[in-house]
């Protein structure tokens, strides 16, 4: 065991003993956090806008703070951009972190010197949680490859601007810096597939232990490496990969193919980041439920998701919330977000302790009809019927085909790339539509009233979503192909990929 192994485990069991502290008070830990928000941002422009100095409980701070999305925040969020102080959070931001809206464009995420080193604490956290769990430390003294953006920074008004996981890049500890690959030279490769190509010839020789990004671009990763090596399995490649970490999407559409591709079973943390605040992470390996951080200078609320669009919606804190029900996600942060809506659902799947799963997206729903039809029913549908017949899947997507040609009633038009094909799609698309049904009643309503006939599968040719990721500029990094919409406009750029 070399020394880094061994310094591990004390490490490891230090954090997990900070952790349980507030793990275990975590409703406190809430209140705590709500009244240090209140207090620092007291003389912001937005806190005296907003009259923080009146703001006594939770009660009150509802009725002084609206729930908001970027969109509604942004004229404060531009005035920070454009330079001046104590807007949000006091003083100026350390960086901003540049995302690609779907309705904002580029969207700017200020990171604060109070919020960026809880980013860095929990990405270490989740890591030294499993070393305590598991007792395994050889994957410490290893390479470790993180997919992430380029760590090349630019400047706004004195202000450094990137990628979050660029510029988590500069953050990386120093004990860890010489096992960490790609290199600098090659993480600042800004096209995706030149840079994978590189990351497979800078790694293909090394020792490499663990592997962190999200699922479907290191999955292109592994391809690549595959091919370069003849088609070997990637546990051949690297012989002691032994951990995979990921997040940004959920694992479960991609775990079939990630696995067969790797060759065994390996362990894996779910990860919960966002430029907005690192919001849980996987602390036990049986348990599939992500530990809501509580202690990390963000409040939460959660709206339940049947709510968020009416004018006055419920707003709960964290000791209100009830199992297995779908929330809305809003964040209060000690970078200065303050009633802001993420676009994530979760449900919580524990209360003691407070975990979580990620349901999907506000946005990405379908409802042309008053269904309500959400990311996790459509996963759940494909996925059970995908494992019980052996079928493989690497990307999809799902639309509402509202008009179809020669009077035929709508339907759901599902979009989906097979790694294996169903040996009778016919049969394959009914079992999919009848596992919806189950999950989501009003959908059950409308097929068996004849409002909506049963699903559509449309077959996509190998590598139609990167292709299309391609010509939209969105190949690699954070972007992510959305599970649903609500309109035509990705389900018709897809037609011309139709076998």
């Amino acid at each position: 065991m070399g020394l880094k192994a061994a310094l591990s485990k004390p490490f490891a069991a230090f954090a997990v003993r900070q952790i349980n502290k507030w793990k275990n008070n975590a409703v406190e830990a809430q209140n705590k956090i709500l009244q240090k928000l209140i207090h620092s941002a007291a003389n912001t422009a937005f806190g005296k806008d907003h009259h923080f100095g009146e703001i006594k409980t939770y009660e009150d701070f509802k009725k002084k703070v609206p729930v908001r999305d970027y969109e509604g925040l942004k004229p404060y969020v531009d005035r920070v951009v454009a330079g001046e102080e104590n807007v949000l959070w006091k003083g100026k931001p350390l960086y901003f972190a540049k995302t690609s809206g779907t309705t904002s464009g580029i969207k700017y995420i200020p990171l604060s010197k109070e919020s960026m080193p809880e980013h860095i604490k929990a990405a270490r956290n989740a890591i030294l949680t499993y070393i305590n769990e598991t007792g395994k430390t050889d994957f410490v003294n290893g390479k470790m490859i993180f997919l992430q953006g380029s760590p090349i920074l630019a400047k706004k008004h004195g202000i450094d601007v990137g990628r979050l996981s660029g510029i988590v890049a500069h953050h990386v500890p120093a004990y860890l810096q010489r096992n960490r690959l790609p290199s600098y030279q090659t993480n600042c490769i800004e096209d995706w597939e030149e840079k994978v190509d590189a990351i497979v010839d800078e790694t293909m020789h090394e020792n490499m232990t663990l592997i962190s990004g999200i699922p479907p671009w290191v999955q292109m990763y592994f391809d690549k490496l595959s091919e370069k090596t003849g088609g070997k399995k990637i546990a051949d490649i690297f012989k002691n990969f032994s951990l995979f970490i990921y997040g940004g999407v959920n694992f479960e559409p991609y775990r079939a193919k990630i696995e067969q591709c790797i060759g065994k079973k390996i362990d894996s943390i779910e990860t919960y980041p966002a430029s907005e605040g690192f919001i849980a992470y996987q602390d036990n390996q049986k348990d599939k439920g992500l530990l809501l951080l509580a202690d990390a200078g963000i409040f939460y609320e959660f709206i339940p998701a049947d709510e968020y669009h009416k004018e006055n919606p419920v707003r709960l804190s964290l000791g209100e919330v009830e199992l297995d029900k779908n929330y809305a996600l809003i964040m209060n942060t000690n970078a200065g977000l303050w009633g802001y809506s993420i676009g994530d659902t979760i449900k919580f799947v524990s209360k003691n302790p407070y975990k979580i799963v990620v349901s999907g997206r506000i946005k990405h729903f379908i409802s042309a009809f008053g269904e309500h039809v959400i990311g996790e029913e459509v996963e759940h549908a494909l996925l059970s019927v995908a494992n019980e017949e052996n079928v493989e899947i690497t990307e999809f997507t799902v639309a509402p085909q509202i008009n179809p040609k020669e009077g035929a009633l709508p339907y759901h038009e599902w979009f989906v790339e097979f790694s294996s094909m169903p040996k009778d799609l016919i049969t394959f698309s009914k079992k999919v539509d009848e596992a919806l049904q189950k999950k989501n009643i009003y959908y059950f309503d409308l097929i068996e009233g004849r409002i909506l006939q049963p699903l559509i599968i449309r077959t996509l040719q190998k590598d139609a979503f990167v292709n299309y990721m391609r010509s939209e500029g969105k190949l690699g990094g954070q972007n992510k192909v959305p599970r649903l919409s609500n309109d035509r406009k990705l389900a018709d750029a897809l037609e011309k990929f139709i076998i």
